[in-house]
Parts: C-alpha cells; sequence; structure tokens
C-alpha cells in the first residue's frame, strides 16, 4: 500500500474509504486494490487505522473506468457500450464484421442467430421447443383476455417459459446458450392460432411456424423466404432502447427469460416495434383510398409523423428495407401493396425526401399477406430475442452493475425543512339540511 504526504499549499477534499468506493462503484477491498496497483493514493487517518483518498484523484480514475468499462461516452455526448456484435454504417450494417444483408439473404434465421450467439455458423441448425415448457406458456398465454396485444402475450409466455425452468438462474455460456434456443420456438408456439390453424406446427423452420401464427392463408416458398429473411434481417440492430434495456437486466445479472422481458417491455412502444403496425395501417388506408395524397394529407394535419419513413441512423434508404422490397417484388400478389408504399415514399418525398425504412417493408409484407397489423410487431419481437440473448450474453461477461448511471440532480438544494402534511378535506355537507330551516323561516 502506498501513501503519500500531502504537496503543501494546494487545498484538496479527502474522502474516507467508504466514499471513494461508492463514488467508483466498488467494493472498499477494491479501492485498497488500486492503491496496491498504484492506481490510487491514500494517507492514514491520524490515529486511526482507515485512509482516506483524495477527490480528484478518484474522480479521475471514475471516469477512466467508465471510458474502459464503456458505462459512457468519452466525448460527454450519448451513452455508449463496447461490442463484438453489430456495428451500423450509414448505409450498411453487420453481423461480427459479416454484411448482415448478405448473411440474411444466404442463411436463415436460426442460423444467422447461431453466427450471432457464437461466431459460428451451423448449417441446417433448428430450435425446437420442450413440451413441458409450451405447455405451461399455452396455459399461461391462453387465461389472457382476448384484446391482448402479441407484445404482452410473448412477455406472458416468456415468463411462464422461465417458471417451468429450474436451471434458469444458470448464467454461463453453455446455458444461455441453451434457454436461447429453446426459448424462441416456445414463445413462437405459445402464440395464439389463426383461425385455420391447429397447434400442431411445432416442427420444421422457425418461419414456416411463425407464419402459420400470423396469416390464414397457405405458405407459398416465396412468402416464406420473406418471412425468413425479415427475421434474419431484424435479429439485432445494435444498441436499440430495447436493447438496452436487456442490457441493464443483464448487468444486474438477471437471468437470460428476465433479460428478454425487459426488451420486450420497451419493445411495445410506438417509436421501436410497434412502429410497423402504424404503417401498416397507414398503406391499407392508402389502398382503400386509391391515391397517398389525401392520406398524406390527413396524416399531416393531424400532426402524425408519417409511418414507415426515415431512420436516425441511415440517410438513404434502410438497407433492411430495400433487401426485402426486393424479395417482394417476386411476389405477385404483393404487387398492389408495394405499389402503395412507392406512392408514400414519392408523395411525402414533396413534402420532406424521406426514404422507406423497415417498417414499412414490413407493413407490405404483413398487408399483402393477410396478416393483422400487429403482425409486424409480432415478427420484430420474435426476430430481435435473438440480438437480446447475444447482448445479454456479452453483458454477463461485463462487470456487474457496470450499467448504472448517474442522475445529474437539478431540484431544491439540500438541506430542505421536512414537508407541512396536506390538510385534510372537509366532510361533505348535507346541504339539504342545512337549507330547510332557512326557507322555513323565510316563508
Amino acid at each position: 500500500m502506498r501513501d503519500q504526504e500531502p504537496s503543501p499549499g494546494l487545498p484538496e477534499q479527502r474522502l474516507t474509504t467508504k466514499e471513494a468506493a461508492e463514488l467508483l462503484g466498488v467494493k472498499p477491498e477494491t479501492v485498497y486494490a488500486y492503491v496496491s496497483r498504484g492506481q490510487l493514493s491514500s494517507r492514514r487517518v491520524p490515529g486511526g487505522r482507515g485512509s482516506t483518498f483524495d477527490a480528484q484523484e478518484v474522480e479521475s480514475l471514475a471516469r477512466r473506468n467508465r471510458r474502459e468499462s464503456g458505462g459512457g461516452s468519452a466525448s460527454g455526448g450519448e451513452l455508449s457500450v463496447r461490442t463484438r456484435i453489430t456495428l451500423i454504417k450509414p448505409n450498411a450494417y453487420y453481423f461480427r464484421g459479416v454484411d448482415a444483408t448478405e448473411l440474411a439473404t444466404h442463411h436463415t434465421y436460426e442460423e444467422v442467430a447461431e453466427w450471432l450467439w457464437t461466431g459460428h455458423l451451423r448449417p441446417g441448425i433448428t430450435f425446437t421447443a420442450p413440451e413441458d415448457s409450451v405447455t405451461a406458456t399455452r396455459r399461461a398465454v391462453d387465461a389472457l383476455p382476448e384484446h391482448t396485444g402479441p407484445t404482452d402475450r410473448l412477455r406472458v409466455a416468456a415468463i411462464a417459459a422461465a417458471v417451468a425452468d429450474p436451471l434458469r438462474f444458470d448464467l454461463s455460456e453453455d446455458a444461455v446458450l441453451g434457454t436461447a434456443r429453446t426459448l424462441i420456438p416456445t414463445l413462437v408456439a405459445a402464440l395464439p392460432p389463426t383461425s385455420r390453424r391447429r397447434r400442431h406446427d411445432d416442427e420444421g423452420p422457425l418461419a414456416r411456424r411463425l407464419w402459420t401464427c400470423l396469416s390464414g392463408k397457405d405458405a407459398d416458398d416465396a412468402s416464406l423466404r420473406v418471412m425468413d429473411t425479415a427475421l434474419a434481417l431484424l435479429v439485432d440492430h445494435d444498441l436499440a432502447a430495447s436493447t438496452l434495456a436487456v442490457r441493464v437486466a443483464a448487468s444486474a445479472r438477471a437471468h437470460a427469460y428476465a433479460a428478454v422481458s425487459a426488451g420486450l417491455g420497451v419493445l411495445e412502444g410506438p417509436l421501436h416495434g410497434a412502429a410497423s403496425g402504424l404503417a401498416h395501417r397507414l398503406l391499407l388506408d392508402v389502398l382503400d383510398e386509391g391515391d397517398a395524397g389525401p392520406v398524406i394529407a390527413e396524416e399531416l394535419r393531424a400532426g402524425r409523423r408519417i409511418p414507415g419513413l426515415g431512420h436516425r441512423l441511415y440517410p438513404g434508404e434502410d438497407p433492411r428495407a430495400r433487401v426485402l422490397f426486393g424479395l417482394l417484388e417476386r411476389i405477385p400478389h404483393a404487387a398492389p401493396a408495394l405499389a402503395a408504399a412507392r406512392d408514400i415514399v414519392a408523395t411525402t418525398a414533396r413534402h420532406t425526401p424521406l426514404h422507406a425504412n423497415v417498417d414499412l417493408a414490413l407493413a407490405v409484407f404483413t398487408a399483402s399477406s393477410g396478416m393483422p397489423s400487429t403482425a409486424g410487431e409480432t415478427i420484430f419481437a420474435v426476430a430481435r430475442t435473438a440480438g437480446w440473448i447475444a447482448h445479454a450474453l456479452e453483458e454477463y461477461g461485463e462487470r456487474p452493475l457496470r450499467m448504472r448511471l448517474s442522475g445529474h440532480y437539478v431540484g431544491p438544494r439540500p438541506p430542505q425543512p421536512l414537508p407541512r402534511p396536506m390538510p385534510r378535506p372537509l366532510p361533505a355537507q348535507d346541504t339539504t339540511a342545512a337549507e330547510t330551516p332557512r326557507r322555513a323561516k323565510s316563508g
């Protein structure tokens, strides 16, 4: 342990070991480990056994730790986290360094998920749900009200699957990967059947199983390819809001089911997973009207943002939309919805030059496949579950609770006096009884 004498003539603020540990977000023992490694200097308390630490030195070390652990941006801007999973460029994005659109075009959703989790491709892999897990989740989901949304159903299914798994607290890589390979098909199996579907479609590629949950139409090969490619394209997109929630949960060492549930909770927002549903309904309005002009005018008049257009990370067309539109052009029954989407883009371009994003491409797919407006949200949630697991796995390898941010307090300066109790409301008076004598007297 290295103790230093104070420099003469320099005022300094000293911290106790406990205060230094709280500022650094570590245990007191770790503070002394910093001293032994020469990263901090300490001074013994006169006549005592403890030590004190220079506040500026501790704060400097805390800032350095936050930068190195990815807990904040070195430029003081947005939160940044070190990750090896997804890189986003202005016109492309990459999974572990490989072009994500190329992966999604040439490999199934399950194969892309494995690549994201392990960095290895496993050709032909399919995910299978355990029977007891499926039984538990279906029982829980079937008890929900009929009007329950898809994300709520998936969240309940994730919780039910967790309860059915006594080994859920095992956070080793092999255990979490095992959870991932069974949880995703379990979520799909728990979805309510369409009118033509009977609950026996739990085999084969996940894209086909999900199709039978969402559409009453028979699936052709071209449509199934769009479904599978959409799942693979949407598997991850760096630190979107839901993914950040997953990493916060994993930082607190929540198990994989709980981390996925955290992601599902955020996904339900209209600016995230539900955005494709808004684009779906807009697309149907344009198809009914036969012209995007009056529909767009009404949206703008109401002060609403046009869904399905623009993306803060892509100045041009969303690469995910580009791939899906290319596949949808090969499906004859998607032609009317595709034409309506192009009309939306062209009409809006007169006001604001925005390009189509993946939500509009999903809307074309779901609307032309006889799916409900919530289908895009379901596809998004199922796909992104694999990405959430990848981020949870990565976070489990980091320092626990590193995602604990510090609030910038702007409230009243302490100390403030204790607040006075609110006055109790007066009891309601019987006005009829009070007015009766007055009327009698005046008469």
